[in-house]
């Protein structure tokens, strides 16, 4: 309670009491021996009142103390089990789980994690890929103001994501990894890493990088193969040694037809060798005819040129080529987009041109953009021209219909900058992303495609795109988000084909080890997107006849479906809706499982986190010198925390009942003694 609340109190007892003395003594003539007893019930009432009016608060602390957590995560991927290590996993776990001083000392915090984390709720092994830095990464979030030493039981190899030894030194916790595998050193010889791209051209040769590492005493002489449909398109007579440990191979294969071709590549396996999985692997390319050419057409230098070329050309099938609006105009038929980049009146002839031609183009605005030249030149759209400039920020339209957009967390995205004002369209039009003003919705359009006399075209009110994939990186460690986001731009204008009402996303090809998606749009007879729609895919391998059916679940602004699971090998696959609508399309599953590639556990690496993070490496067999290490810890104690609690008195109730029954028994005494 404050120093001036004291005071007021003091003082509302003196006033309490001279009042309560001024109508009982000094006011009432006669003397009556019960003065003395109005006195006091007619002082505790205005004293009651005075308090409320005052109304202190009255504060009190209670001590409490808070266990720190024990974070245990448990390696939930195909390899422990391809490592026949589940078992001691299972047991592991059982034991610190049920350990009466760890859970008195402890809260014991369990997770599971494969490609992501997430809270244990069962260990089944089956999952294909091990992202081990996404662990630290997320419980750096969840424990960075607490004490939490981690227990991470793993075999350590890691399939996905980035080097989880960096992302353990920003981790700020102890790390105890258990380690999970045979660490016993096996004569092994494999394929370590085969590079390729994922499309080739029709009559043109592709690019094969194989790394072939082996690791033994003695000399051996093996042969490395690929081939096709059991066809040896290459052969070649590798030696390893003690000393020789590793080859690449570079070479050049033919393409002969269009669609996806599989191959083979294999080192034949030492006879003693314990992993013969990992001497093999499948993999796939797409044969195109030709790649799009895609113009970007500017006058300026700026960032986003860069960062737009770079998201186009991650699809292989596409290349991108900068040039001046004079230097265009006599390869426009070379190109099946061309992109404007903030035009001014250099670029007349050129607008002239792509609209004599019936060419399709995106627009992107900015700061440099001459609009009274483009006003002049577009029929579609104008712009009302102001000298202020304004950072506009973007929100997802999430009933744009005329492809998939997934919602990348454009919110979290920088604002770009643009001219002040009100586009006006012309022409029918449909928003992908609207604009942001202080997290306030204008419904004016940030980015819009219009679609009118078999041409198409998008506009783009702002710069410093190349800001969103940078950001992009940071929020996902990928630019993969950002770069499928304008590639499905570029399809879209780059394409003259109709609208269909059910749209599906896939990939002509996946490895086993991939996540295996496909997602849908569906759209009403409007084209407005259905939300309520019933979407079913219908899916046969081609080899077995084997036919698989399941809903389509609804996420976001689309639907989606996850086939995990499937066996390697040729599908064929159908979406259809409740009304009849359907779509036909193909895919292949390439026979690879990365999980099954690894002989030991990652020793080495496992004790190296454990070092730089003040913990300590133990084997299977060490489980009772990790608990004794663990409850002999003195740096794992339980903190006291203070809890303060403020109460004001108005909340008191029990005040309200004295006044009321001081003011009732002043009444009943009075009434009594006939004073009323």
């Amino acid at each position: 309670m404050s120093t001036q609340s004291i005071l007021l109190i003091i003082l509302a007892g003196i006033v309490a009491l001279f009042l309560a003395l001024f109508q009982y003594k000094y006011k009432t003539k006669s003397a009556l021996k019960d003065n003395a007893l109005f006195i006091i019930l007619r002082f505790i009432t205005y004293f009651g009142v005075f308090l409320l009016l005052i109304n202190p608060k009255f504060e009190y602390n209670s001590n409490y103390s808070v266990k720190p957590n024990l974070v245990i995560a448990v390696d939930n991927t195909q390899s422990i089990s391809y490592l026949k290590q589940q078992d001691n996993a299972k047991s592991i776990l059982s034991f610190l789980q049920n350990n009466s001083d760890l859970n008195e000392k402890f809260n014991l915090e369990i997770y599971s994690f494969s490609d992501q984390i997430q809270v244990l709720d069962a260990l089944e092994f089956s999952k294909k890929q091990t992202n081990i830095s996404t662990v630290f990464k997320d419980l750096n979030e969840l424990y960075k103001n607490t004490v939490a030493p981690t227990i991470i039981i793993t075999d350590g190899n890691q399939t996905l994501g980035n080097d989880y030894q960096y992302k353990a030194n920003q981790y700020n916790q102890d790390i105890y990894p258990i380690i999970l595998g045979d660490t016993v050193t096996y004569s092994d010889l494999k394929i370590s890493q085969l590079n390729v791209n994922r499309y080739a051209y029709l009559k043109n040769k592709f690019p094969l990088e194989a790394i072939l590492v082996y690791n033994g005493n003695d000399a051996i002489v093996k042969d490395f193969t690929i081939t096709q449909n059991g066809k040896i398109l290459f052969k070649k007579q590798l030696s390893f040694s003690k000393e020789k440990t590793s080859e690449i191979i570079n070479i050049s294969l033919p393409t002969s037809k269009i669609g996806v071709q599989t191959f083979q590549a294999q080192i034949a396996p030492i006879s003693t060798e314990k992993n013969k999985t990992n001497n093999l692997k499948n993999f796939a390319i797409e044969v195109i005819d030709q790649k799009q050419k895609i113009a970007i057409v500017s006058t300026v230098l700026h960032p986003d040129l860069g960062a737009i070329k770079k998201s186009i050309e991650t699809n292989e099938q596409r290349e991108v080529v900068f040039l001046k609006p004079n230097e265009v105009l006599n390869q426009l038929n070379d190109f099946q987009l061309v992109i404007l980049y903030q035009p001014n009146n250099s670029f007349k002839q050129l607008f002239s041109a792509l609209e004599e031609q019936n060419k399709n183009k995106w627009v992107i605005s900015g700061l440099k953009t001459d609009w009274r030249f483009l006003n002049s030149v577009s029929k579609n759209y104008s712009f009302e021209i102001t000298s202020q400039t304004e950072d506009y920020q973007a929100n997802l339209n999430q009933n744009y219909n005329n492809f998939i957009v997934d919602d990348i967390d454009f919110e979290s995205f920088p604002p770009l900058k643009s001219n002040f004002g009100t586009p006006n369209f012309n022409v029918p039009y449909q928003t992908i992303l609207f604009k942001t003003v202080s997290g306030i919705n204008t419904n004016q359009p940030l980015l819009a495609t219009i679609d009118v006399n078999q041409r198409r075209e998008a506009i783009l009110f702002g710069e410093n795109i190349w800001k969103w994939r940078a950001q992009n990186y940071l929020n996902s460690q990928q630019f993969t988000d950002f770069d499928n986001f304008i590639g499905k731009i570029v399809q879209y204008l780059a394409s003259n084909k109709r609208k269909n009402r059910l749209l599906i996303d896939y990939k002509s090809f996946y490895n086993a080890s991939d996540n295996i998606t496909i997602n849908a749009q569906f759209f009403n007879k409007n084209y407005e997107f259905d939300a309520n729609a019933n979407l079913t895919i219908s899916i046969k391998n081609k080899e077995s006849n084997a036919l698989i059916n399941r809903p389509l679940i609804l996420k976001n602004n689309s639907y989606q479906v996850d086939l995990n699971g499937l066996d390697a090998g040729d599908y064929a696959f159908t979406i259809a809706s409740s009304d009849n609508i359907s779509s036909s399309a193909n895919f292949q599953i390439i026979a690879y499982n990365v999980e099954e590639q690894f002989l030991n556990a990652d020793v080495t690496k496992l004790q190296q986190i454990a070092t730089n993070n003040n913990g300590k490496a133990y084997f299977v067999n060490q489980k009772n010198e990790l608990l004794q290490d663990l409850l002999s810890n003195n740096k794992y104690l339980p903190i006291l925390k203070t809890n303060k609690t403020t109460i004001p008195l108005i909340d008191w109730y029990y005040l309200l009942f004295i006044i009321a029954l001081s003011l009732a028994s002043e009444w009943f005494i009075r009434k009594y003694k006939g004073l009323i």
